[in-house]
């Protein structure tokens, strides 16, 4: 049983900005699945934060393997009959500042495996239980560096991230398919830009928190019936495509 009914799930909520975002919204007052790949990482994640009192359970996902993404989606409908809020935040990198020309092919394809067909498998497979809550939303965490109009700006301080960046890009264009489809129903899709936050995925070089990047995600989470759908913000507003 949940507290109060609502039932959110984060995707790669073992550490970093996926962590915080399942924090936040256990202290807003959900049930958070919080998933992860590793079992272990996941459960000790969970019990930290649920030290804290906040009800936040570990689900066991891979989002590149379809059998632990369907096996996670009936969970979800065995335990909670509905999803009332998803988090698309899985996410990788491969070796940064590489120049296009030297990119590796099979580099790039294991980002897009989970950067951007992970959230198509996810959100599939969730959509049937976000169509049963009375209003769902769907956030998926973006980056400034999938802005193309900010990765051509002649003065742009984005670096060489092709197969990173390119893969945020397709995600924005992934949720804007998403919102279109879903536009008479409830359901809001959003993506959002945390920041440059200090997490593994960049060496913890970045110069914001985990949980101040987190606060856009939660925004989104919570938007009211007449906030925003198929956009693209960080904390500031929105982003530029």
């Amino acid at each position: 049983m949940t507290r109060n009914g609502r039932v959110a799930l984060v995707t790669g909520a073992n550490k970093g900005i996926g962590r915080e975002i399942a924090r936040g919204l256990g202290q807003v007052g959900f049930t958070v699945l919080a998933s992860a790949r590793d079992r272990r990482r996941g459960a000790q994640t969970v019990a930290e934060l649920a030290d804290d009192g906040l009800d936040v359970r570990f689900l066991q996902l891979d989002v590149t393997e379809e059998p632990s993404v369907f096996a996670a989606a009936d969970r979800v409908e065995a335990e909670f009959g509905r999803l009332d809020v998803l988090v698309n935040n899985a996410g990788i990198a491969n070796e940064l500042g590489v120049a296009p020309s030297l990119t590796v092919v099979d580099d790039m394809r294991r980002v897009y495996e989970t950067n951007v067909f992970g959230v198509v498998a996810v959100t599939n497979a969730m959509l049937p239980l976000l169509r049963k809550s009375e209003a769902a939303r769907i956030v998926n965490v973006s980056s400034r560096l999938g802005s193309i109009s900010q990765q051509a700006a002649p003065n742009t301080e984005l670096g060489l991230f092709m197969a990173y960046a390119s893969s945020k890009a397709a995600l924005n264009a992934i949720t804007v398919h998403y919102a279109r489809e879903l536009a008479d129903t409830p359901i809001k899709v959003n993506a959002c830009a945390p920041g440059f936050c200090a997490t593994d995925l960049n060496g913890n070089l970045g110069t914001r928190t985990p949980a101040q990047g987190a606060k856009i995600a939660v925004e989104l989470a919570v938007l009211a019936a007449d906030g925003p759908t198929g956009g693209f913000f960080d904390e500031n507003g929105p982003v530029s495509w």
